[in-house]
């Protein structure tokens, strides 16, 4: 397999290039100050004053989940996993988002819930409320980490820029913008980026096709890579016989519940943008308009990486992916590499502007998430119960430049892992899964109890944590806590996400079961056999509610897990 070390910039911008990159940057920022105006109050700083449509939601809910690693990073994991990678697409993504538009956001919309500690507050109590948004912050550090790292890496192979500047930069132009205007900034921009963003990279996989000769053509050679390269469950019976080393039970109960209804349901980052909705039936649409944009997105980055995949194969192409630091393939170099072999100039300034794109709206979801909880779970909870609506603005801007300052400490440490979606399904694993497992219980079982919530979340994570750190520090190999020989880091990183589900779900049971649980009317509006359905108020048409159209992303969620299989 061909490398090539980066040892001056790949691509040289002309004049047109840093010109739309530059236009993009300062309008940008120039949008920021402007909507300061409309984010006075609290609720309109860390909710965007609920005005938003389901389409403007939804466009916002899918961009904040459209950060650099998401595009670059999965295009990178299906050079290293073939088509395996749509499965964080499909099992990872779509039963998550229609889960949680069709029950849980009456849970969260009706309540006017400003994070999703504060269900657990209302739900349990104030530790596990505290616990939880501590998790959470920690979290939007490690992720905001990557997302610069990303970027940086970007910046000084292809631009020549230093990594550490490209990593300052960035977050100097996120913290303008979003401490600014807080959410109404960041779904602002996010919906501006959405558009940009496809705009960057939809074409790719298109030259792709032609380059190599057609789709056919494309998917015949993949089926000559390897086995299990071209197949999405037909070769998860045996995990030597697929790139992921993977069962399809790890796939199903690691990936599909333990970290995609944690980070599709309970992650307050995408959340946030579903209670910015004006109505029940807006929210509850949100994601469910997202499912369909995570499928279109999962078509578009896994096409881009198969091609890059059959080019590195194809020795004659001379396509080769870039070598890392310390040794090894840098299979984050596939996409940006694929930019610079097909986009002429002009477009390739629209491509690296893309790249920029992804970065902000990842960045501005994660620190207007980030700064919420802070503000709210944090601060006010803990450190000022008596701020007033101004000091707590003033909390949500100090906070995000902090957590800004935080993410850049954060990067220094994505910088040092493996590929960022390996250490990305790692943080998720130690982090969503155990809350995941608390949230879902506590919603459909009235006798759990706050001290149940409470010592499940703190020791499944916590375990969690352990497994990781033994394996990162190599006290014991990748294959300890899974039940498959030779398993590599990311089959390691789902049944970690299982065995930190179980331990977590496991205790909160047994320890609710010895524990007093709340009075029933104290869970009204709670727990799903206390509460009283909430009916959106307008009567619309049968095609244009929620159940219609979650039913047709169920259907081309099937389709295409069997078209693939």
């Amino acid at each position: 397999m061909g490398c090539l070390a980066a040892a001056e910039p790949l691509i040289r911008l002309a004049p047109v290039d840093w010109s739309i990159l530059l236009v993009y940057l300062v309008f940008i920022v120039g949008l920021g100050f402007y909507l300061k105006k409309y984010a006075r109050t609290d609720d309109e700083f860390f909710l965007a004053g609920r005005k938003n449509s389901a389409w403007v939601a939804g466009v916002a809910f899918m961009s904040a989940n459209m950060g650099a690693m998401e595009v670059i990073g999965y295009a990178g994991s299906a050079v290293k996993y073939g088509i395996h990678c749509a499965h964080f697409y499909l099992i990872g993504a779509v039963p998550a988002m229609l889960f949680l538009g069709l029950f849980m956001m009456p849970f969260y919309y009706s309540g006017r819930i400003k994070s999703i500690p504060g269900y657990l507050k209302e739900r349990f109590d104030e530790k596990t409320r505290v616990l939880n948004a501590a998790i959470f912050s920690l979290m939007m550090i490690l992720v905001s980490g990557i997302s610069l790292h990303l970027l940086a890496m970007i910046m000084e192979v292809f631009l020549g820029w230093k990594w550490e500047v490209s990593v300052w930069v960035a977050a100097v132009l996120v913290a303008l913008y979003v401490s600014m205007a807080g959410l109404i900034s960041a779904i602002f921009t996010e919906v501006i980026q959405f558009f940009l963003i496809w705009a960057g990279i939809l074409i790719l996989p298109v030259l792709g096709f032609i380059d190599v000769g057609s789709p056919a053509d494309v998917w015949a050679r993949l089926q000559q890579v390897g086995p299990g390269y071209a197949s999405l469950w037909a070769s998860t019976a045996d995990p030597a016989a697929n790139p992921l080393h993977m069962t399809w039970m790890g796939i199903i109960f690691g990936l599909g519940l333990g970290v995609a209804f944690g980070y599709w349901t309970t992650d307050f980052l995408i959340i946030q943008r579903a209670f910015s909705a004006r109505d029940l039936r807006s929210a509850r649409l949100t994601p469910i308009i997202g499912s369909y944009f995570k499928m279109l997105l999962g078509i578009v980055v896994v096409s881009a990486g198969i091609v890059a995949l059959v080019l590195m194969k194809d020795h004659g192409s001379g396509f080769q992916l870039l070598e890392k630091a310390k040794g090894g393939v840098d299979y984050d170099s596939a996409l940006p590499l694929l930019m610079a072999r097909y986009f002429p100039r002009g477009l390739i300034g629209l491509g690296v502007t893309a790249v920029v794109a992804m970065l902000m709206a990842g960045q501005a979801g994660n620190m207007s998430a980030f700064s919420a909880v802070w503000t709210y779970d944090l601060y006010k909870s803990v450190i000022h119960k008596g701020a007033t609506n101004e000091q707590l603005v003033l909390m949500g801007r100090i906070s995000t430049v902090a957590g800004l300052g935080l993410a850049v400490a954060g990067a220094y440490v994505a910088r040092s892992m493996p590929t960022v979606i390996d250490y990305l399904q790692a943080i998720a694993s130690v982090i969503l899964a155990p809350g995941v497992a608390v949230i879902l219980l506590g919603m459909i079982w009235k006798r759990m109890t706050p001290h149940g919530a409470f010592w499940g979340m703190l020791i499944g994570f916590s375990s969690a944590f352990m497994m990781f750190l033994m394996q990162k520090l190599e006290w014991v190999g990748t294959s300890f806590f899974t039940p498959i020989h030779g398993a590599g880091f990311m089959a390691a990183n789902f049944w970690r996400a299982i065995w930190s589900w179980l331990i977590a779900a496991g205790l909160a049971v047994g320890i609710s079961l010895f524990t007093k649980p709340r009075k029933d009317e104290e869970l009204v509006g709670l727990v799903w056999s206390l509460t009283r359905i909430v009916h959106e108020k307008e009567k619309v048409a049968w095609y244009r509610t929620p159940g219609f159209w979650a039913a047709v992303s169920a259907a081309l969620f099937v389709f295409f897990n069997l078209y693939f299989w």
